[in-house]
């Protein structure tokens, strides 16, 4: 370890920023931030279209499945390289990794080319969001922390809003500025990244202290030797057949990389990807796992409600995406409010377990809508869920972070975001693979009840053609366009089929976040720092200066 701390891009401070020097560096992160979160939202909801174009809707599922992996598993990586060479340098490489993807993305020419150039654009994501939240902890007191990461919660209330908007904007033309309209759903991306260069590169000037360690190399191949199988089939299970040999194959492949890749981070110790010694620390152990639980409700509840909106309310992705907005604001007024109420009293366990039962008694509650439910009513309960969830992630992350070395600021911080997007992962592929498999026979149910009815059987009477498919086995569930063209008497059954599904998944997603209230009570409450990361590392090399003199 050097004897001097080095400011990255040529600045030296190892004093306290004020509050205008955080929100300067704020800005750049927040783009950064915006880019990751745009660029989910806007490219589900432009999907289909894309999909069309490049004669490839069966292989859609591998351009999020690519993109998914490389964001996942680069990670931790980008946590401990940060901590060896730096934020900035990571960060800038994170955005520019970013901006290639996206530019060739734009120009794919195939569904294989594009699931490989969002692998690629993978690449750069996973250090968008992770990096961004290690920045804001080396620079800001756990206690003062909260009210800054509640404007990156406001990121995502934005990104959900506009990402649908935006992506069905341009998905629905036929060109714009001489490029097919869904190209710009990647080169949306390409202003946002070039400023977020410009920005981080004049304002990210933080001291960093070199460290001699090696980059665990053997425990990032281990952990893509885990995690690629298991991804795989959370992603593709449901298409494969859950006991497939495809899946087995899978599942054996990938626990067979995480027995590895332990036996591997155990051998290097502090230099390892992810340092078992983390989780000997009861207070981020909890935390970690209570975001796994926390990941798999919240990315399950956040996936079907959209559904809810688009399959059994009608409304096109721009509506569903205007819809959320009660979501969007229960975040920002949560996380915002939160966030001044800690850096005032130091006490954040208590938003944790309310976040947590406010998010599971918002899931259950949807378990209860269906066909003929109110709009406001699914709106005030997406309000008391985004309540719950921004009460929550941001100090779920405080936590973990506010009792770990200084010096682990960025493997801490990447690994609460690594396990928050395994949770995700988990939760999306359980969930959809619960309403898929249960839709089906919930629709038969529901057209053999609505058999008795003579407004049914005359409808029917007069579509010959939806009967007969009806007779030889079924409706194609993986494509719902029909419904909005269907007569309404017909459709009836198959939304109310779909609702039945649907509150089946979210009554088991609120049963999981239940598990997650119920282990957030077990989070000891740590007082909070008054000083930063930074504060403390140039404290703790003055002390070892000392010493050692």
């Amino acid at each position: 370890m050097s004897d001097t701390a080095t400011a990255e891009g040529g600045a030296t401070t190892n004093g306290r920023l004020s509050h205008r020097q955080i929100l300067t560096v704020l800005s750049g992160l927040m783009l950064g931030m915006f880019l990751a979160a745009l660029d989910q939202t806007i490219v589900s909801s432009a999907m289909k279209t894309i999909a069309d174009e490049l004669h490839g809707q069966s292989l859609q599922a591998w351009a999020t499945t690519a993109y998914l992996i490389t964001a996942t598993l680069s990670t931790p990586l980008y946590g401990k390289l940060s901590d060896l060479f730096g934020r900035k340098p990571m960060y800038l490489t994170a955005i520019s990794l970013f901006l290639a993807g996206s530019l060739a993305s734009a120009m794919a020419g195939s569904m294989y080319e594009l699931a490989a150039f969002r692998a690629f654009q993978g690449l750069g994501a996973g250090g968008l969001m992770s990096l961004a939240l290690a920045i804001i902890t080396d620079i800001t007191s756990p206690r003062e922390r909260s009210r800054y990461q509640g404007y990156f919660m406001a990121v995502f209330g934005v990104s959900s809003v506009a990402g649908p908007v935006v992506g069905g904007f341009f998905a629905g033309l036929d060109s714009f500025a001489g490029l097919t309209g869904w190209r710009w759903v990647f080169m949306v991306n390409v202003p946002i990244a070039l400023a977020a260069l410009v920005v981080v590169s004049k304002v990210l000037n933080l001291p960093h202290t070199r460290v001699d360690q090696k980059v665990d190399f053997l425990g990032a191949g281990a952990l893509t030797v885990g995690l690629v199988p298991l991804l795989l089939v959370a992603e593709q299970g449901r298409e494969w057949g859950w006991g497939s040999p495809a899946s087995l194959a899978m599942y054996l492949v990938g626990a067979l990389g995480v027995v590895l890749f332990i036996l591997q981070e155990r051998r290097m110790g502090d230099a390892a990807l992810l340092p078992l010694r983390l989780f000997r620390n009861g207070v981020f152990r909890v935390s970690t796992m209570v975001t796994v639980i926390q990941g798999i409700g919240m990315f399950g509840a956040m996936m079907s409600l959209p559904l809810y909106l688009q399959i059994v309310k009608g409304a096109t992705p721009t509506q569903a995406g205007l819809q959320m907005l009660p979501l969007t604001l229960g975040i920002m007024v949560a996380s915002l409010g939160s966030g001044r109420i800690i850096a005032r009293t130091g006490r954040y366990k208590g938003f944790a377990v309310a976040g947590l039962g406010l998010m599971a008694a918002a899931v259950y509650s949807f378990s209860m809508i269906g066909v003929d439910t109110a709009l406001g009513v699914v709106m005030a309960i997406a309000f008391v869920l985004g309540l719950g969830l921004g009460s929550t992630m941001q100090t779920l992350t405080l936590a973990a972070t506010n009792d770990v070395s200084p010096r682990d600021i960025g493997v801490a911080t990447s690994s609460v975001t690594f396990f928050r997007q395994i949770g995700g992962t988990a939760g999306t592929a359980v969930f959809l693979s619960i309403l898929f498999s249960t839709v089906g026979d919930r629709i038969a149910a529901a057209v053999r009840s609505a058999m008795a009815s003579p407004a049914y059987t005359a409808a029917l009477a007069q579509h010959p053609e939806f009967a007969r498919q009806m007779a030889s086995g079924g409706l194609d569930v993986n494509d719902t366009s029909f419904l909005s063209t269907l007569d309404p008497v017909l459709a009836r059954p198959v939304l109310e089929g779909f609702s039945s599904s649907m509150s089946t998944v979210f009554l088991i997603g609120g049963a999981v976040l239940t598990v997650g209230f119920a282990l957030v009570w077990l989070l000891r409450e740590k007082p909070l720092s008054d000083k930063s990361a930074m504060e403390q590392r140039a404290e703790q090399e003055a002390s070892e200066l000392a010493l050692a003199g």
